[in-house]
């Protein structure tokens, strides 16, 4: 419809009941065009191929690396790659080098020993934990990781060694309960309970006195319990003074 000058007139100045917005205009286009030039997948025929394709790969990490050989995830990436491809020896190779770049990445260490558990090359696993545990003793993650590995596989006495192998580094009051409840799990309460005693000198907080004092009430040792708490009072007393 025109008006008397010839213009197009608009005769209905409602909004359309569907709105297309620019974002779904794009988005479709970018959808039509993904059908339209999407790649075929390529797919490896025989041996030759195969080693064709992982020479490539090793290449491509490679050259990441040579470009930034401080960025760890470069090494992470290529080791996780060849133990896809279970190749072991080199996903190995590839995590040593790394960690002769950094020995202090804790991400490595934890990839390191994990692909070694997955793969349950147990001994591997454990070498790694005990290397990662004598270089990084301040990192409780990589203590926690090697008992839950022990742990598991129901070696305690492993345990108790790993743990006492930490305690010697005097660590945060969390380690220590974590020995202590590995003890209360086993049901070995006497062990427990030197656990708390040898924690309470380390951390002599009030709050690990009452912890400790909770302790033997749980177990119904109410004597012990009382006990505790006058060595605690005796023990602030002191401090105070």
């Amino acid at each position: 419809m025109t008006d008397r000058r010839g213009n197009s007139k608009i005769q209905n100045k409602m909004p359309a009941k569907i709105q297309i917005t620019a974002e779904q205009i794009l988005r479709e286009a970018e959808e039509r065009q993904e059908e339209a030039f999407q790649a075929p997948e390529k797919k490896i025929l025989d041996e030759e191929e195969l080693e064709e394709y992982r020479l490539m790969k090793r290449k491509h990490f490679e050259d990441k690396i040579r470009r930034n050989r401080q960025h760890m995830s470069n090494w992470i990436q290529y080791a996780r790659w060849e133990e896809l491809q279970k190749e072991y020896k080199r996903a190995r190779s590839v995590y040593e080098r790394g960690l002769h770049e950094d020995y202090k990445s804790v991400a490595v260490w934890l990839r390191y020993a994990e692909m070694e558990m997955k793969g349950k090359f147990i001994n591997h696993a454990r070498n790694v934990w005990i290397r990662a545990t004598t270089l990084l003793p301040r990192v409780t993650k990589l203590w926690l990781k090697y008992i839950f590995m022990e742990e598991a596989l129901e070696n305690y006495d492993s345990v108790r060694q790993i743990f006492e192998r930490w305690m010697e580094w005097s660590p945060k009051a969390h380690a220590w309960m974590a020995y202590i409840n590995f003890e209360i799990r086993n049901k070995n309460i006497e062990n427990a309970r030197i656990v708390f005693q040898r924690f309470i000198k380390c951390h002599s907080e009030p709050k690990n006195w009452i912890k400790f004092a909770k302790f033997e009430f749980k177990f119904g040792e109410i004597e012990n319990a009382r006990e505790v708490y006058e060595q605690a009072l005796d023990y602030l007393k002191d401090e105070a003074t």
